[in-house]
């Protein structure tokens, strides 16, 4: 579903304009999400490294207008340069593996798995930042992946391996915010899109002679035949839709700033849990697909501990000494990731 930064970390003045923000927060929901239905649509015809090469052909240039217009430059300070490049690693393997995923399972299966990347956070805060992580946080923990456990049903005859793509996806960009926190001076979040843009290209030529060899094989699980097809020669619809993500995703970012700079992370961030709906939209006029009871009884307690999560970072935010946390926790905001800029 998600690619890069959501650009919340800048530490412009925020305008104070609710409506605006909601309402741009909730476009770029619905536009990432059309990329996600997008993939799934051409996941049966075309190898992943394609569909992602177009996208980020797409998207650099837009980004860089853009990025050069906001910021002046692309250039990073060469002290961060490791810690960009894993990040941009990092992300390009989560959303390779994002992908993935949705070619085989549903898109609202998908995305409320996605939805546990706050909760690997949380978890990883305490052995890779050193930050405190009090016991109710440890619980919320536990019911998301308990939710997560729900939905996918290891060990069941429905279980569907293709589900642990999407739990990786959500790691892999759990530890990419990490990453960005973990910078040691101030680097724009448009830059950072950016470059991570320029990763996923990177990663997809790369994917692309690897498998330029396998044409197109049959009877292989459709997330593995996704990833080893080799480039295919697209329809003019099909193309027009695989360039159409490029720009969708630029779209999605410019939105996603505008959010963040408009209001708090705290006030606009529940509503990227729209995205579920537009999953279950997508899955249901395209694919014919509507999630069963496990989905959204484990969808919602994923959801729900994502939002107390939530809560107990705006609380620990407001109050001078936070019980239970620790004042580095408080004074570092979470880079808000999203799997398309």
């Amino acid at each position: 579903m998600r690619s890069s930064s959501r650009l919340a970390l800048d530490n412009a003045p925020r305008l104070d304009s609710p409506g605006l923000a909601v309402a741009s927060l909730c476009a770029a929901v619905a536009l990432a999400s059309s990329i996600d239905a997008i993939v799934k649509l051409l996941s049966g015809g075309y190898p992943v490294h394609q569909l992602l090469a177009v996208r980020a052909g797409v998207a650099l240039p837009l980004l860089a207008v853009f990025v050069l217009w906001r910021e002046g430059t692309l250039s990073l300070p060469r002290s961060q340069w490791k810690l960009v490049g894993l990040r941009g690693l990092v992300m390009a393997t989560a959303y390779l593996a994002f992908s993935m995923a949705v070619a085989t399972v549903p898109l609202a299966s998908g995305v409320a798995i996605y939805f546990t990347m706050p909760l690997f956070v949380a978890a990883l805060a305490g052995p890779v930042l050193g930050e405190l992580v009090p016991a109710r946080r440890w619980l919320l923990i536990a019911a998301g992946f308990t939710g997560v456990l729900i939905m996918i049903r290891p060990g069941s005859a429905v279980f569907e391996p293709a589900a642990l793509l999407a739990l990786y996806a959500a790691f892999g960009y759990g530890c990419s915010q990490l990453i960005t926190r973990s910078l040691t001076g101030p680097v724009p979040s448009a830059i950072l899109a950016f470059w991570g843009n320029a990763f996923y290209l990177v990663l997809a030529i790369i994917l692309a002679v690897l498998f330029s060899g396998f044409g197109n094989p049959e009877g292989l699980h459709p997330s593995i035949a996704f990833l080893t097809r080799s480039w295919q020669m697209p329809t003019p619809a099909d193309f027009a839709l695989m360039a159409s993500t490029g720009v969708l995703s630029a779209g999605a970012m410019v939105l996603f700033a505008t959010a963040y700079r408009l209001e708090q992370a705290n006030f606009v961030a529940p509503f990227e849990y729209s995205a579920m709906l537009w999953a279950t939209l997508y899955g249901f006029f395209l694919f014919a697909d509507l999630p069963d009871a496990y989905t959204i009884t484990g969808g919602s307690v994923v959801a729900l501990a994502g939002l107390a999560m939530l809560w107990l970072d705006t609380r620990a935010r407001r109050s001078p000494h936070p019980a239970g946390g620790s004042s580095r926790s408080s004074r570092n905001s979470a880079a808000k990731e999203t799997m398309n800029p």
